[in-house]
């Protein structure tokens, strides 16, 4: 008699040509992350092979009961390392029946700004630092944390290691290696300031494909914490007090900044950034003035600034920028929970079309 474990790990490839889909998308709430299966007659490498779908909008938020029917439009494919083999994760976007996207179909309007001529020559590059936190399933209490408690003071947690200081490390392992698994381009990984809270950086990817790997990549991380019975929380501030927030610090360049010469662009853009300051932290996310105050390596949300180095500025330039006087920025502002494609394609639309 074959075990669960057992027939959840079969391999398909020795018996059928069929594979596994399974379509993702963004749910009712704007961060929640849908998914469901389908099979396919065989491998895929393209979105284009791909067949639409539809679900039932009715029951995630996105659409009324008595016209609930939402198209799912396949974008970006990537590995499956659950199901392994030929199977595959789509990454898709949501649509009426008569090809509007809905509006928590972010990624359409993303997908306009970036292929935009002037956008497009630009080969715009994003690095995505998600930083999370991981809390106990039944009382929602940071992972290690005692009980009605707190451990002690920040300060041996950012990059520890033992057991009283990093706690989730084998989840954290196993998001890595399965994001590389899916072709998604994780670039790093380390426990933050605050105990329970990791961070792992996605990129440099061009253009909506930020969004596209690092939406892939939370639902891996979800996945994953499921299995482990962890629950993630991409609050922006999981706990009030003397305890840093959760960000996702994007790092910007184009191809102009790269380039000989580049500092003066990255001045350019800081400064347009600057004038849409309002209009950005409207957009980064939910929940992020209870982060953005000032301290626990914040700036205000109300006024914007920048700096070389300084952790504690609206967007920072890294050191070796400043020296080789070209290269790259960090927006410190977007919270954990931001969405992706509204965060890469405004900072793009500002620093680019912005005249």
């Amino acid at each position: 008699m074959s075990t669960l474990s057992e027939l959840i790990n079969l391999t398909l490839e020795d018996h059928t040509d069929s594979i596994i889909a399974e379509y993702l998308w963004v749910g009712g709430s704007g961060i929640d992350i849908r998914s469901k299966a389908r099979t396919l007659p065989g491998p895929v490498k393209s979105p284009s092979e791909l067949p639409k779908w539809n679900y039932d909008g009715s029951s995630t938020g996105q659409a009324p009961g008595e016209d609930s029917e939402v198209i799912l439009y396949p974008q970006a494919i990537f590995k499956d390392p659950f199901r392994r083999g030929n199977n595959i994760l789509v990454v898709c976007d949501c649509y009426t029946p008569a090809g509007v996207p809905i509006p928590t179909n972010k990624r359409a309007a993303a997908a306009k700004i970036f292929s935009h001529p002037e956008v497009d020559k630009e080969e715009t590059w994003f690095g995505i630092e998600q930083e999370y936190t991981l809390l106990q399933k039944e009382v929602k209490w940071p992972l290690g944390w005692p009980l009605n408690g707190y451990p002690g003071p920040q300060g041996p947690y950012y990059c520890g290691t033992g057991a009283d200081k990093a706690w989730g490390r084998d989840i954290v392992n196993a998001h890595y290696k399965a994001c590389l698994y899916a072709g998604i381009q994780i670039s790093g990984i380390n426990g933050e300031v605050m105990p329970g809270q990791w961070e792992y950086q996605v990129g440099p990817s061009v253009g909506i494909s930020a969004g596209d790997q690092l939406w892939a990549s939370r639902y891996i991380l979800e996945r994953i914490t499921e299995i482990a019975g962890v629950v993630l929380s991409l609050d922006p501030k999981p706990i009030e007090g003397d305890w840093n927030g959760a960000g996702c610090h994007t790092n910007y360049s184009t191809k102009t900044m790269r380039e000989e010469g580049g500092y003066a662009e990255i001045k350019t853009a800081i400064e347009k950034l600057g004038k849409r300051h309002k209009e950005h932290i409207a957009a980064y996310g939910e929940g992020n003035e209870r982060r953005l105050t000032g301290k626990h390596e914040t700036a205000s949300i109300n006024k914007f600034s920048w700096g070389v180095a300084n952790r504690g500025c609206s967007v920072r330039v890294g050191r070796d920028t400043e020296a080789d006087g070209k290269g790259y920025f960090e927006d410190r502002r977007p919270a954990s929970n931001m969405d992706p494609y509204i965060v890469t394609s405004m900072i793009a639309e500002t620093t680019i079309l912005l005249k």
